[in-house]
C-alpha cells in the first residue's frame, strides 16, 4: 500500500467521521479473507498493517516439526529445516511466523478483501450518523422539507432523514418542498439500513429549547425553565423562575420590544406564547397562570392538587379561555384541578368562600367584623388574604 492510501483513509475520517483505527482493523480483517481464499482456510493466517506508512505483511503462523516426512499439514506445519531457514532459533514444537505473498492474490479473493473493506465503511459510516443523532435526542435540529410519504414528512438533516409523522405535525401549519424547518428529536433507533430519526413540532419541549437557544440568561442558569404547558399551534404557557433577585425572568425571555419572545413565536408560526413567573405558593402560581384574567382569590389545597379559584364576574370568560383553552393550559402548568366561579355564583358555593377555611373562634371574629361581608362584597382580597387561603 502506499502514501495514496493514508490520504483516502484521513478523507474518508474527516467526511465521515470514520476512525482511521476502525478503517485500518477493515483492511486487516479484508487480507485475512483474501489469505485464506488463497492460501487455505486455516485459522493461522494473520496479517499485520504499518499504521505510519500502510505497508502490509502477511503471515501463517505453523508449528515446527522435526522432518519434512512429519508434516502431515503444510498449512499449519513446518520442518524444522525450513524453519531454521526463517528463524536459526527455532527447534520443535515452536511456532514460527512464514510470510505469504500477498502478490498472489487471485482476483476473486482481491474482489472479496474489497467488499469486506467496503462493507466496514457502510457500517461505521451508519454507526458513526447514530452517535451523532443519538447525541441530539431531545434537543431541537434544523432540517429541510424533502418529501412527503403519505400523510408523513421526510426532513433531510444532513447527514441523515428524519420523519415527521402526521401526529407530530401542527394543524394548520402548511410544510412545502425544500422549507426550512426546526424539530424537536423525540427518537432515535439504529436499524439495519441505518439510524431512523422521528422528529416532532408539537412537542412542549420544542418551545423549551427555543427559549434556550435565545435568551442568554437560561443559558448561563439564572433563569430556570420550571414549567411549560403548549396545545401546539395555539397557545403556550411557560414558568420561569430568576436565581438572581436584580434579573426579572420574565422580561428576560420577553426581551426588549418582545423581540425574543416574537423570535420563537415566528418560528412557531404565530403561536401565542404567555411567560409568567414561577412561584413556590401553590395560590400565587395559579394566580399568575391564569393571566391575562384578574382574580379575587385562591384557595389552594397542595395536599389534593385541586384549587378553588374565584374571578369577577366579567373576567369569568377570560379565566376560562375560548373553549377552556386558558383554564386547561394553567391546570397543565400548575399541575393542579382548577374549579373556577364567578363572584356572583362563589358566595354560595361550597370551598369557594373565606368561611369555609376558618375555624370556630376565626369564623366569630369574621361574622362580628374583622371579615365584614360588606367589605367582601365591596373590594377584592388583598394578596396577603390570598396567601392565607392557599395555605389554609
Amino acid at each position: 500500500m502506499s502514501k495514496e492510501l493514508m490520504d483516502a483513509l484521513e478523507l474518508l475520517e474527516k467526511e465521515k467521521n470514520i476512525s482511521k483505527d476502525s478503517l485500518f482493523d477493515a483492511i486487516e480483517n479484508s487480507l485475512v479473507t483474501a489469505c485464506k481464499n488463497n492460501f487455505g482456510k486455516a485459522e493461522n493466517i494473520r496479517v499485520e498493517v504499518d499504521r505510519v506508512n500502510c505497508d502490509f505483511k502477511c503471515y501463517a503462523d505453523k508449528e515446527v516439526v522435526e522432518t519434512a516426512d512429519d508434516v502431515m499439514d503444510p498449512q499449519i506445519e513446518i520442518s524444522l529445516d525450513d524453519a531454521k531457514k526463517i528463524s536459526k532459533k527455532a527447534k520443535v514444537g515452536d511456532i514460527v511466523s512464514v510470510s505469504l505473498n500477498s502478490k498472489e492474490f487471485g482476483r476473486i479473493a482481491t474482489q472479496n478483501a474489497k467488499n469486506v473493506i467496503l462493507q466496514k465503511i457502510r457500517e461505521e459510516e451508519r454507526g458513526a450518523i447514530y452517535n451523532e443523532y443519538f447525541e441530539k435526542e431531545h434537543d431541537i435540529v434544523t432540517g429541510v422539507v424533502q418529501r412527503f410519504i403519505g400523510k408523513n414528512i421526510s426532513i433531510n438533516l444532513g447527514r441523515a432523514d428524519a420523519i415527521l409523522n402526521e401526529n407530530e405535525q401542527v394543524k394548520g401549519e402548511v410544510y412545502r418542498p425544500t422549507q426550512r424547518l426546526r424539530v424537536y428529536v423525540l427518537e432515535v433507533k439504529n436499524g439495519s439500513k441505518g439510524p431512523r430519526i422521528l422528529v416532532s413540532r408539537t412537542h412542549p419541549d420544542l418551545v423549551k429549547r427555543l427559549f434556550e437557544q435565545e435568551v442568554a440568561e437560561i443559558q448561563d442558569g439564572t433563569v430556570e425553565i420550571k414549567s411549560i404547558a403548549r396545545e401546539a399551534g395555539s397557545r403556550t404557557k411557560i414558568a420561569v423562575y430568576s436565581k438572581d433577585p436584580n434579573v426579572d425572568a420574565v422580561g428576560a425571555c420577553v426581551g426588549v420590544n418582545g423581540n425574543r419572545v416574537n423570535l420563537i413565536v415566528d418560528e412557531l408560526g404565530g403561536e401565542k406564547i404567555d411567560v409568567i413567573n414561577w412561584d413556590e405558593n401553590p395560590g400565587n402560581l395559579i394566580q399568575n397562570a391564569l393571566s391575562p384574567a384578574k382574580i379575587v382569590a385562591v384557595f389552594a389545597d397542595p395536599d389534593e392538587k385541586s384549587a378553588k379559584v374565584v374571578v369577577p364576574d366579567y373576567q369569568l370568560s377570560l379565566a376560562i379561555g375560548k373553549e377552556g383553552q386558558n383554564a386547561r393550559l394553567a391546570a397543565r402548568l400548575t399541575g393542579y384541578k382548577i374549579d373556577i366561579k364567578d363572584e356572583t355564583h362563589a358566595k354560595d358555593a361550597p370551598g369557594f368562600r373565606m368561611e369555609d377555611y376558618l375555624d370556630d373562634e376565626d369564623y366569630e371574629e369574621y361574622e362580628e367584623g374583622e371579615y365584614a361581608e360588606g367589605e367582601y362584597e365591596e373590594a377584592e382580597y388583598d394578596e396577603a388574604s390570598e396567601d392565607q387561603g392557599a395555605e389554609e
